[in-house]
């Protein structure tokens, strides 16, 4: 039996044959809550280091190229390694390499923190995305493991609602940590932070994570080649995006890497058939996409990643470079939105058990509601009143990023055998990291882009902001737009397979029905 064919049974809600996994109520969610707190420590660090660049430039004289480095190269290492990790934590011990990764973590922020130059802290960078990518499909996998039916969903609206204050908040805390640690050595004090944090968190899950090394004699099947296709397209795909800035400066030549791209993933597609076909468990098993809702939900939050990062860097540049606003309070334009994004994210796991689908198309109708009023109060609303209310409507969306995340985590990871959890939260871990790359490049570049061309053209600076703010927002809303339909789509397909259920005798169902939702909504 092929792997595709295994991944098509439904989930009976059994675990993988593991030791001490904790039964009763209060360990569940105490592990749970060490598995959150790792998950905000992990998304913290994709963002709050974004507002230290200038002052880092200022401490070692760094060039541009080397600037986008210390924030792609996390953002690169991180995806590379979400997959092979989860393979491996779903065939080995999730709790060991839970623990692995955040000590290498912790200690990589130290060397960030002690950098003595550019080189010394990219390297610390590369280090720490690749712990990153190491202890992030552990919390998935774990989270897929401890719980079951309404449990899950709650434990899944905490999960995003974690994602979304830690997203949200990051530029904040980053702004925080220099105000604090002043202009020159600030940046260093958003990298010591980790080490307090880190070591509590490893004594905590060192005595409250449970054991769940699986009781198997096979030898771990890591598919080598596949690995290296994978890391070869992974890499193509995401350089030419991690460096585009919108500057005259760039270099066109590094879109061929997307040729390179293009082969790689035809060559790493074909080779994982062949694999799976020889009877061994190949690093991405692709039968995982023939489960619509596994399908759709990541390819939903894969788009919608690609716009709210950038919607948060697009309105803290404006904010900053339009408005001249210190870092510290352009970032607290965004704290209304995380601390009612974690509100909704909890009733949104509640709801998505009753409504379904519905929940996330109503979700990102506040979203698009959200952006189209960001836009025009940056055009309309007087520049010294700007960031009041683009903190209010960034409440609005507040509310439907809570009603997006966590209930989309819910609703793509409901048919996935557990244990498979890891693998399958990776490679929708991935998508949002690509998403995040790609979105973010695609944004920058129409906000430089545009201040590059409008800037010598004789505009004031701030119409050359405004028009900046609002063609990067424009593609922001195209990828909302696009994951709008993709919720639609969804719905439709859910509610076709109800009513095609509903006409059937009882009995008549098959086999690939049985994990299908049957709430109202799909």
């Amino acid at each position: 039996m092929t792997d595709d064919q295994r991944v098509r049974r439904p989930d009976t809600g059994t675990h993988p044959v593991t030791r001490d996994i904790p039964l009763d109520s209060r360990r569940r969610w105490q592990a749970f809550a060490v598995c959150v707190a790792v998950a905000a420590i992990t998304i913290l660090d994709l963002s709050k280091v974004n507002v230290a660049l200038p002052s880092i430039e200022t401490a070692f004289g760094s060039g541009s190229t080397e600037l986008q480095l210390i924030v792609s190269g996390y953002v690169l290492t991180f995806g590379l390694f979400l997959v092979p990790m989860g393979r491996i934590g779903d065939q080995r011990s999730r709790r060991s390499l839970f623990i692995i990764g955040l000590s290498v973590f912790t200690l990589a922020s130290v060397a960030c923190a002690l950098a003595p130059s550019t080189t010394v802290l990219l390297i610390a960078r590369l280090v720490q995305g690749m712990a990153a990518g190491t202890q992030m499909p552990q919390v998935l996998g774990l989270i897929q493991q401890l719980f079951q039916g309404k449990e899950r969903a709650r434990a899944f609206g905490l999960f995003g609602a974690t994602i979304g204050i830690a997203t949200a908040f990051g530029p904040t805390l980053g702004g925080l940590m220099i105000a604090l640690g002043g202009p020159t050595d600030g940046w260093r004090w958003i990298f010591w932070m980790n080490l307090p944090l880190g070591l509590i968190v490893i004594a905590l899950a060192l005595f409250l994570l449970p054991q769940t090394r699986t009781k198997s004699r096979r030898r771990l099947e890591l598919d080598p080649i596949g690995v290296v296709l994978f890391a070869v397209t992974i890499i193509a795909l995401m350089l030419p995006f991690l460096f585009t800035t919108g500057s005259p400066d760039d270099k066109p030549q590094r879109w061929w890497l997307l040729i390179v791209f293009v082969l790689f993933a035809a060559g790493f597609f074909a080779w994982e058939r062949r694999y799976a076909a020889s009877g061994k468990q190949p690093l991405i098993p692709f039968g995982l996409f023939r489960i619509s809702s596994y399908r759709n939900g990541t390819l939903l939050q894969t788009v919608y990643f690609a716009a709210a990062p950038a919607m948060f860097l697009l309105t803290t540049l404006y904010l900053q470079s339009g408005l001249g606003i210190e870092p510290l309070f352009a970032g607290m334009v965004t704290v209304g939105f995380a601390l009612v994004s974690a509100v909704a994210s909890w009733y949104g796991g509640a709801l998505v058990s009753r409504f379904g689908r519905p929940v996330v198309v109503w979700g990102l109708a506040l979203m698009l509601v959200c952006v189209a009023g960001l836009v025009i109060t940056a055009v309309y609303v007087p520049d010294s009143v700007t960031p009041y209310v683009m903190a209010g409507v960034m409440v609005i969306g507040g509310v439907g990023g809570g009603l997006v995340i966590a209930p989309n985590q819910t609703l793509t990871l409901a048919d996935i055998p557990v244990k498979q959890g890891g693998l399958a939260g990776s490679v929708g871990q991935l998508g949002q990291r690509i998403g995040t790359a790609v979105g973010t490049a695609v944004a920058l570049a129409l906000f430089y882009a545009t201040i590059y061309r409008e800037g010598a053209g004789g505009p004031s600076n701030t119409v050359v902001f405004h028009d900046a703010y609002g063609y990067g927002m424009t593609a922001v809303g195209l990828f909302l737009s696009v994951a709008f339909v993709i919720a639609v789509v969804d719905l439709s397909a859910r509610r076709k397979v109800k009513k095609a259920k509903k006409k059937k005798p009882a009995g008549a169902g098959t086999p690939a029905e049985a994990g299908a939702p049957t709430d109202s909504g799909g």
